[in-house]
Formats: C-alpha cells, sequence, structure tokens
C-alpha cells in the first residue's frame, strides 16, 4: 500500500512508528511510563469498585427500607392459609 503524503501530519510526528526504545536512557523512560500507566489503571479500577459496591449498597438499603412493612406483615401472618389462635369448649351433654 503506497504511502499517502496529502495526510497532515503532527509537528514533531516521526515516521518510526512502534520503534523499539533506544539506549538506556529510552528503556527506563519506556519502563517508568508502562509501570505509571498500570499504575493508574489500578486506580481507576479501585475506583470503579467503589462505585459500584456504593450503589450496590445504597439500591440494597432502598430496597430494605421500602420492604420492611411486607417482612413485618409476613411475620405476623405468615403465607400458607389462616392461622387462628384459641381454645374450644365442648359439651356434649348439652340438649337442643
Amino acid at each position: 500500500m503506497p504511502a499517502n503524503d496529502d495526510q497532515p501530519k503532527l509537528p514533531g510526528s516521526t515516521s518510526r512508528r512502534g520503534a523499539p526504545a533506544s539506549g538506556i536512557l529510552g528503556k527506563i523512560m519506556t519502563a517508568i511510563a508502562s509501570a505509571a500507566v498500570l499504575v493508574v489503571a489500578f486506580m481507576v479500577s479501585l475506583l470503579f469498585f467503589a462505585i459500584v459496591a456504593a450503589a450496590a449498597l445504597v439500591i440494597g438499603g432502598y430496597l430494605w427500607w421500602k420492604t420492611r412493612e411486607l417482612r413485618k406483615q409476613m411475620r405476623e401472618r405468615p403465607p400458607g392459609g389462616r392461622v387462628i389462635d384459641g381454645e374450644v369448649i365442648r359439651d356434649d351433654n348439652v340438649s337442643h
């Protein structure tokens, strides 16, 4: 594919893309830049995790608060039918 010379180029850009770092100073600077990118990526991931955890806590707290009355009613009246507490006194000697 022929090079397109009509494309605008940034000032200071060269045609050496992806060339290895030359000399010890270039290698040190590459290592420092790589370490900085890794540290920044780790910090961003921690921030993202903290935001997701906070949102989960807020949503969970909201649902817990909104369902407290329903949970109270379910404790008082368990599902599966009507519960009647009481005693039955039966007297078989009563004439009708």
